[in-house]
């Protein structure tokens, strides 16, 4: 029969005897010298004895801030009382498998007279290097536990189709025994003593394991490929992970559902002279401020409209326009008949209102290959309808239903527009999360469009913006919007949604806003911190993660919910909290 080579494999040892051949010797037995053979371990040859570790001697240059002596004997005993120390360190070590001869060498170095003249030696001056060297690792006793538990579920996954039933059941048995002493321990002062005779037995059914698996080159394909399907797996759930944050974004809770149902019967109860809004005549009033919030989400326009009149220092000449869909245009305006906004005016309409406005924006539309409702909803496309919307209004600001208002927003009536359209903040600076280019989004590869645009412009965003009706209407760029939407359906031009639309339509028409009236990016995950919230005059939920939904971002959700009562009886019976 063949002798078997020594050899190492999987961090494990092979033990060969004078002759060369192997064997395993019982972890159990290994006393002292166990810690340095899994310390030292080296490749040996078949015919070479093992030999001991080689003791480490501090040098005097190496003790750095240890006090020089003048005399030469002092010196030497200086460096004694090094060796000492490092001779009871390695003592230490052992204590579980401490013999009662460690014990009796133990106790004769710490009453040499050396170590005590060593240590008087270093007390006013602690030497930094030599307390690093001798200090024993933090939780190296979880860490080797883990360590084991890896080693043995990969001889368990690369079992060759013979090996010893008795085997596998001895590493099954281990590693379920070791687990479980385990526990949840994080630091080796949570673990019992018991678990060092397990680590042990563990280590001893490793050894015996290792004879088994000789061929490494074999183990190493196959944790290669182990690595690649691990890949391609993390991959696949990635995507998985972001079509169903997507879909989550699209979905309507629930329990909104139920808070529309239960406003509109309450609406429909209602006498028809009770549901009309007060203060008609403020509606049309261009001396007052306008906002318009286009929106099928009762709680979101409740949360706009509560934190504009919150931070508004002459609430009562604020007027909302609030444009919804038919379905859910009696749950809005039941929602702020019973809950209006302190002294400022309402007005609801619905977005059938305007059937003369969509008779050729609606065929459109409805060519759009975006399964998103966010991108083929007409209320998103609306708001390039401002002057037929509101043609009596010089002003309007426009606000998406996802923000926050936390300052007084009269100023920006205020601002110069210089004859431009639109004011926005702008999202070209590179270290910020609401960075955006324009060729991210526009394809310039069409050659209508490359020779139009400039691919480094600088973009803006919607959500908060200052418009210029007026401006507006002599630009034309209601007919500006249908002429890009037009060539977006004949070929690839734009990604979904109205925001790359709203870049061409207003080029060169925007008024650049400070940074600080809108802040963006609290409706994604960034790697860069966003800044300034508390000093922002909007805060923009922008992109999927809305703080109304469970998959919001929880450090932004408390400036959404402030503005919002979760003690209203209809939100309490349709089970709406924080």
């Amino acid at each position: 029969m063949e002798r078997p080579n020594c050899r190492s494999c999987v961090n494990s040892v092979w033990f060969c005897s004078a002759d060369g051949s192997p064997y395993v010797e019982d972890l159990v037995n290994l006393k002292l010298r166990s810690d340095a053979l899994r310390l030292n371990i080296i490749k040996q040859e078949s015919d070479q004895k093992l030999k001991e570790p080689k003791q480490v001697l501090y040098d005097e240059r190496d003790l750095g801030n240890v006090p020089n002596h003048d005399s030469t004997k002092e010196g030497s005993q200086s460096e004694e009382a090094v060796r000492t120390k490092e001779r009871l360190r390695l003592l230490e070590r052992s204590e579980d498998n401490e013999t009662s001869r460690g014990k009796e060498v133990r106790s004769q170095l710490n009453r040499s007279p050396l170590l005590q003249q060593g240590s008087n030696q270093t007390t006013a001056r602690p030497n930094q290097f030599l307390q690093s060297s001798i200090k024993t690792p933090k939780d190296e006793k979880v860490k080797e536990i883990r360590d084991q538990l890896i080693r043995a579920r990969l001889y368990l996954k690369f079992a060759p189709p013979k090996i010893n039933a008795q085997l596998i059941r001895e590493l099954k048995a281990r590693i379920k025994d070791l687990e479980r002493s385990l526990g949840g321990a994080t630091k080796d002062s949570d673990l019992r003593r018991s678990v060092m005779q397990k680590m042990k037995s563990m280590e001893a059914t490793l050894i015996k394991a290792s004879h088994v698996f000789s061929d490494c080159p074999a183990m190493v394909t196959k944790l290669r490929a182990m690595t690649h399907s691990a890949e391609e797996q993390v991959q696949a759930h990635m995507k998985q992970a972001t079509h169903l944050v997507n879909l989550a974004g699209r979905t309507t809770p629930k329990a909104f559902h139920c808070l529309s149902m239960r406003l509109i019967s309450e609406y429909f109860a209602l006498q028809p002279e009770r549901r009309e809004f007060q203060n008609k005549k403020e509606l049309t009033n261009p001396d007052s401020y306008h906002y318009a919030i286009f929106s099928d989400n009762v709680l979101a326009c409740a949360v706009v409209v509560n934190s504009t009149v919150s931070a508004a220092l002459e609430p009562e000449k604020i007027v909302f326009h609030i444009v919804t869909d038919s379905l859910n245009f009696h749950a809005i305006s039941m929602w702020f008949l019973s809950n209006p906004p302190g002294k400022a005016s309402m007005q609801i309409q619905s977005i059938d209102q305007f059937d003369h406005v969509f008779s050729n924006y609606g065929l459109t539309l409805q060519q759009t290959s975006s399964a998103d409702s966010r991108y083929t909803s007409p209320l998103n496309h609306l708001r390039f309808y401002l002057p037929d919307i509101f043609p009596m209004l010089n002003k309007i600001v426009l606000l998406d239903h996802d923000v926050v208002v936390q300052r007084d927003l009269r100023r920006l009536w205020d601002i110069k527009m210089k004859g431009k359209v639109i004011g926005a903040v702008q999202t070209c600076q590179e270290n910020e999360p609401s960075y955006r280019r324009m060729d991210s989004y526009i394809n310039f590869s069409d050659q209508l469009i490359a020779k139009k645009f400039d691919p480094k412009a600088c973009t803006w965003a919607f959500g908060m913006n200052i418009i210029d009706l007026k401006a507006w209407i002599r630009q034309n760029s209601t007919a500006m919007y249908h002429k890009y939407l037009s060539m977006g359906q004949k070929r690839p031009v734009f990604k979904a949604g109205t925001l790359p639309l709203g870049w061409v339509t207003f080029y060169n028409q925007t008024v650049p806003l400070d940074k600080k009236w809108h802040i963006l990016g609290l409706g994604y995950e960034s790697s860069t911190t966003i800044t300034g919230l508390e000093h922002a005059a909007v805060l923009h939920y922008d992109g999927v993660m809305k703080p109304w939904l469970e998959i919001g971002i929880a450090k932004y959700k408390n400036y959404w919910n402030r503005h919002l009562n979760y003690d209203h009886p209809f939100l309490q019976q349709c089970n709406i909290h924080r």
